[in-house]
C-alpha cells in the first residue's frame, strides 16, 4: 500500500479532497493511505507556536525547524523507501517523469509551508527534494500536495479501476498522449447560425486513421 503523509498547519483543507471521487474509493479499498498531520501536535509550548520572526528582519513569519524535524521523524516508516518533499516556489518543477519516480517510493512525506516560508535548514537537512508545481506563489503547500497525490495515485494499480486505463495512451517512450476527445451529440448548435461538429475521422470507424489523428492533434507528455 502506498502511503502519503502530509504535515500542515491547516489539516481541515483536506477534508473534501479525501471524501470525493477516485481518491475516496482508493482509500476505502486500502489501495493507498493518506495521513494528515497537524504540525502543531509537535510543539512544546502552550500556544502551540509553529512560526517566528525571521533573522535579518522582514515582513511575515517563518515556520520553525523544530516541530517539522520532530514530525518527520515520527511519521517516517521504519521499512520501505520514502521521500520527504518540501513544497517551495524555488523547488524543482513537478513533472510526469517525477510522478513516476515518486510512484516507486513506498511513502511520500509532504511538508506544506505557510506564511513567508520555512526555515532553510528544513530544505538543506530534512527534505529530500524541494518541489514546485509552477512558476507562481501560492499561500501554502496544501494545494501542491493534492496535485502530487492525484498525479502519483493514478499510477498506482487499482486506483483508476480498470488496469487498461493506464496503458491506453502510453507511447513507446512510456510517456502518454493527451488528445482532444468528443462525445454525443455529433452536432451541437448553441444558436441557429452556429454549428460545432465532431471531426469526421472520429466517426469513421477507421482505427488507424483515428490513431493518426490523435497523434497529430495530441500533446505528448513524457514519462
Amino acid at each position: 500500500m502506498k502511503q502519503f503523509d502530509i504535515i500542515t498547519i491547516f489539516p481541515g483543507l483536506f477534508n473534501s479532497f479525501l471524501k470525493e471521487s477516485l481518491i475516496a474509493r482508493a482509500l476505502k479499498k486500502r489501495i493507498i493511505k493518506i495521513n494528515i498531520h497537524n504540525l502543531r501536535d509537535w510543539t512544546s509550548d502552550r500556544h502551540k507556536t509553529v512560526d517566528d520572526r525571521p533573522f535579518g528582519g522582514g515582513l511575515g513569519m517563518t515556520l520553525k525547524i523544530e516541530p517539522i524535524f520532530k514530525a518527520v521523524q515520527d511519521v517516517k516508516k521504519k521499512r520501505g523507501k520514502y521521500k520527504v518533499v518540501l513544497f517551495s516556489p524555488r523547488g524543482k518543477k513537478f513533472t510526469q517523469q517525477r510522478a513516476h519516480q515518486f510512484s516507486r517510493s513506498d511513502q511520500l512525506i509532504f511538508i506544506c509551508g505557510r506564511y513567508e516560508g520555512v526555515d532553510e535548514r528544513v530544505a538543506k537537512h530534512i527534505a529530500d527534494v524541494e518541489l514546485s508545481i509552477g512558476d507562481y506563489v501560492l499561500m501554502g503547500g496544501e494545494l501542491p500536495a493534492m496535485v502530487v497525490i492525484e498525479t502519483v495515485a493514478r499510477l498506482v494499480p487499482g486506483v483508476l479501476g480498470k488496469p487498461q486505463l493506464l496503458k491506453e495512451r502510453v507511447t513507446k517512450t512510456k510517456g502518454f498522449i493527451e488528445y482532444p476527445q468528443y462525445t454525443r451529440p455529433k452536432v451541437f448548435s448553441p444558436k441557429k447560425e452556429v454549428t460545432w461538429k465532431v471531426p469526421n475521422v472520429l466517426l469513421s470507424g477507421d482505427h488507424k486513421k483515428i490513431d493518426e489523428w490523435r497523434a497529430k492533434h495530441g500533446k505528448t507528455i513524457e514519462k
